[in-house]
């Protein structure tokens, strides 16, 4: 996860979520371990932090949380997939996992067959988002504009596999046009060039940009969401902007190894349900923009096929022109 969508959850990182990657619960025999994709401090990781205490109580157990970041979530994720299935490890992931089959000609396991889903955990829009002085007022007239001068635009993201460049490449399938990737260390510097002219198109979460869209530093041309977001009523969706059916999220997911037994599968999937349905959990996520998608095992499994199947169907044919 970038460091410009991490700052959606900036303000949860509470003492009382990182004091301490340890929930225990009285009487419990042995811990759940829950590796996170990211290092401490990121939107990944807050996500993990926010629902493990709750978890912890739900499954009566001790819930460790265990950063393994690095390779795009490719490190962690690879431990799931080694661990034993026996609901004693979980992994929180994000966009990027759909995203690794396509980026990676040889992935360390099959994020179909060795991976099950426990449930989805969130999903927030993002923002197209342009400096103040580049020429298009809206959707249409960026992707006008794009055509007539293809590979003349840069964009800038957080870097290769980052949901901003995940976005950016969606965008560039679906309208036909051609952006310039211009990789930075995080979502912070690529929205600083954007508002400094140095480059003049990036995409970011809502939260992450609406203080800056407010104070005019850079121009939100529209979001990736299905519908409109409460917290930008006047921004349109892509789909509203000439490009039907668009629809993008950052979203994560809950993670088990396969073969998990069918009990402990059912058990670990309901303590995940009764934590993000709780209402304390969904006002945190609300208060972020974002919202929560509590799914069953089955669902969250077709919906993240239906991921790695998109970004093999958008990523695949851009590294293979290049």
């Amino acid at each position: 996860m970038t460091s410009g969508t991490a700052k959606i959850f900036s303000f949860l990182a509470l003492a009382a979520l990182a004091s301490s990657p340890v929930w225990a619960q009285p009487g419990a025999a042995r811990p759940v371990r829950m590796l996170v994709t990211y290092p401490p401090g990121g939107a990944t990781d807050i996500s993990a932090r926010l629902i493990a205490p709750r978890l912890g109580e739900n499954l009566g157990q001790q819930l460790i949380v265990d950063n393994r970041p690095g390779a795009s979530g490719l490190i962690a994720t690879a431990l799931l997939a080694r661990a034993a299935p026996d609901g004693h490890t979980i992994l929180v992931v994000d966009v990027a996992h759909g995203a690794n089959p396509a980026l990676n000609d040889k992935m360390p396991f099959d994020t179909l067959k060795d991976i099950s889903a426990i449930s989805l955990l969130m999903r927030v829009p993002m923002l197209f988002l342009v400096n103040p002085a580049f020429p298009p007022q809206n959707l249409k007239e960026l992707i006008g504009l794009a055509k007539a001068n293809p590979g003349k635009f840069n964009y800038g993201s957080a870097g290769l596999g980052s949901t901003m460049y995940l976005l950016a490449e969606y965008f560039k399938a679906s309208a036909g046009i051609d952006l310039v990737h211009v990789a930075y260390k995080g979502g912070g510097p690529a929205l600083a060039e954007v508002m400094g002219g140095q480059i003049p198109i990036t995409f970011l979460s809502t939260a992450a940009s609406m203080p800056q869209v407010k104070a005019g530093r850079v121009r939100a041309l529209a979001i990736s969401g299905r519908e409109r977001s409460p917290v930008a009523p006047d921004v349109p969706t892509a789909a509203e902007s000439g490009l039907p059916g668009f629809e993008f999220y950052l979203w994560q997911a809950v993670l088990a190894p396969a073969g998990v037994p069918a009990p402990v599968m059912a058990r670990l999937s309901n303590a995940v349900t009764a934590t993000l349905t709780h209402a304390d959990t969904r006002e945190r996520f609300t208060a972020l923009g974002a919202e929560v998608t509590a799914t069953t095992p089955r669902e969250a499994d077709a919906y993240i096929r239906t991921q790695v199947e998109r970004w093999i169907k958008t990523l695949k044919p851009m590294a293979t022109s290049k």
